[in-house]
């Protein structure tokens, strides 16, 4: 109901209630009494309707603050979402090229691991048989010569073979080194990774317990103040609103102008 509607029932019951004072000064009491009847049935009609529209109203109200705090809450999931994706989508892209550039190193390294010709250090025995071994030869003592050499063929082989697995596992320990040094990297990096997860889901949180106090309270002040309506609407009985002194002249001047 408008303004305007309100104001006609206002003045409405002003005009039954003089009615009725008229109908008692008069001594028309049959007549009184049936416009105080009907003032009071008015007056009950018009209290249960403004006491219906308030609780309409407040309802409406309620619903509003429910429906804006949903929005809000799925506005907050969206951008959370959104930044936690990304977060991940990241932290991949950044695992996935520290494994490639790993990679790429690793093969870099065991190249040049190849590529370095040591030269086994043969023993000082092995080094006294060669040299036998050419002195004789000179001295065309070549059976003794043929003899250190099968010696020191057979030293040189095991020598060479110890050398060798010596070899292997020196490059072993040198690539399972780089590959432990390249994997420390990368859980340094998982573990970054880690913190700033968890450090993200701590601010959303956070900021989900901001977003939910300030409903809350919004929530609470909404409550309070339509229970402080209700109090004062229960409080205070419909009367018909007060005639100003302008309203009231211009009624004398309209019944004296009729008369």
């Amino acid at each position: 109901m408008n303004v305007t509607e309100e104001s006609a029932i206002a003045d409405f019951l002003e005009i039954l209630e003089e009615h009725r004072k008229n109908c008692e000064d008069q001594g028309k009491y049959v007549e009184a009494e049936i416009a105080k009847k009907r003032l009071e049935e008015l007056k009950s009609h018009e209290e249960n309707r403004r006491k219906e529209a308030m609780k309409a109203r407040q309802i409406a109200e309620r619903l509003g603050v429910e429906e804006a705090h949903m929005l809000e809450f799925q506005q907050f999931n969206t951008k959370w979402d959104g930044a936690m994706n990304e977060h991940e989508k990241n932290s991949e892209n950044l695992i996935g090229a520290m494994k490639d550039r790993h990679i790429s190193e690793l093969k870099d390294f065991q190249q040049k691991l190849l590529a370095k010709q040591l030269r086994p250090k043969f023993s000082t025995e092995l080094l006294n048989y060669r040299k036998i071994q050419e002195h004789l030869a000179k001295a065309k003592d070549y059976n003794e010569a043929h003899k250190i050499k099968n010696k020191a063929d057979a030293l040189e082989a095991h020598e060479m073979e110890k050398w060798l697995t010596n070899k292997q596992n020196v490059l072993f320990q040198m690539e399972e080194k780089f590959k432990q040094q390249k994997q420390q990297e990368l859980s340094a990096l998982q573990k970054r990774i880690r913190t700033s997860r968890e450090e993200q889901k701590k601010q959303r949180h956070i900021a989900l317990e901001r977003l939910l106090q300030r409903y809350q309270n919004v929530k609470n002040e909404l409550e309070a103040q339509q229970n402080l309506e209700r109090m004062r609407y229960e409080k205070n009985a419909i009367n018909v609103p007060a005639v100003s002194n302008k309203e009231k002249g211009s009624r004398r001047k309209s019944t004296a102008k009729k008369r």
